[in-house]
């Protein structure tokens, strides 16, 4: 199977949401980019923040945060996927996941949206549900009617620390699924004692 060559980090854009549980994947490409000593910079035509991670065997690994605001994220992810000529099968997207704990972290590969707005766009844009995606767990208010609110909100220390020990873990199996053998890096985030 062909590896990962587009990760893309969904959130919002600004100082009031950057630490907001709705901004986990940026923080997880944040921190991605960093490892690669990589610098994301505005780049206007792909809607984003983008950065350009060389690979082992001369292939380019692409890192984006979209910076139009959550339910406008298929732009960004379209305009580079298209420019690159990156399929859909190539791209990873790393979001923030109600339905499952806070220090879970789930690969998954199409799929419907789930209500995520970010998600919800992407299929949209991209005219397909088959990209990857990296479920990082925030937890759940409890009842559907606080499930705003509680995205937009930062969470709580303890969560806090556990959704950081989820993108720690995924971030050691991350070589796997970029070098495109996501069978084994699910294995291992899936398996990981939480």
């Amino acid at each position: 199977m062909s590896g990962i060559r587009l990760i893309v980090g969904l959130g919002n854009p600004g100082p009031e949401y950057e630490k907001t549980r709705h901004n986990a994947g940026f923080w997880l490409v944040d921190e991605l980019a960093w490892q690669h000593k990589a610098t994301l910079k505005g780049e206007g035509k792909f809607f984003g923040e983008v950065a350009r991670a060389p690979q082992p065997g001369g292939n380019d690994l692409w890192l984006l945060k979209p910076m139009t605001f959550m339910n406008l994220s298929g732009q960004a992810v379209a305009a580079l996927a298209r420019f690159y000529k990156i399929a859909p099968e190539e791209i990873l997207v790393v979001h923030d996941e109600l339905d499952l704990a806070p220090g879970t972290a789930r690969f998954k590969q199409g799929g419907g949206h789930g209500g995520h707005n970010g998600l919800k766009d992407i299929i949209a844009r991209l005219g397909t549900p088959n990209f990857w995606r990296l479920r990082l767990g925030i937890g759940h208010p409890g009842d559907r009617s606080e499930v705003v609110g509680f995205v937009l909100k930062k969470p709580r220390s303890e969560e806090q620390g556990a959704i950081e020990d989820a993108m720690a873990a995924a971030l050691r199996v991350l070589p796997q699924a970029i070098a495109g053998d996501m069978p084994a890096a699910m294995k291992t985030l899936h398996t990981a004692a939480k």
